[in-house]
């Protein structure tokens, strides 16, 4: 059986906090976080999931989730839009644990205490 892994979500709405959840594997439940189809932006160890028509619908735009990924190291050329949900890359294609050092990253971007 496989296990729950820690995913980092950053809500669009600044108003609602960036949290730390357990989450299990599986498309749907992404599909779910992220209220749609997804796309994924990847970078070295990690990969962060997007509904894939966020612009379209529209949903809201995501600054810290846009400013996460660049600082990252991925130079996204177009705005991040809707729910984020940032994951590490596991064995086999599976999902992983968000990686520590991208939780640091945004612990500092975002004075936001997040325990692994």
């Amino acid at each position: 059986m496989k296990q729950n892994i820690a995913a980092l979500i950053v809500p669009a709405r600044i108003s609602l906090p960036i949290k730390l959840v357990h989450i299990g594997q599986g498309l749907d439940l992404r599909q779910e976080l992220v209220r749609g189809n997804v796309e994924t932006i990847t970078g070295r160890g990690w990969h962060v999931f997007l509904n894939d028509e966020a612009k379209f619908i529209p949903l809201p735009l995501n600054p810290r989730a846009e400013v996460l990924i660049r600082e990252a190291g991925i130079p996204v050329e177009d705005t991040i839009n809707g729910d984020a949900v940032f994951l590490g890359h596991g064995s086999d294609g599976d999902d992983a644990s968000v990686p520590g050092h991208l939780l640091i990253k945004a612990e500092r971007l975002f004075g936001t205490p997040l325990a692994a």
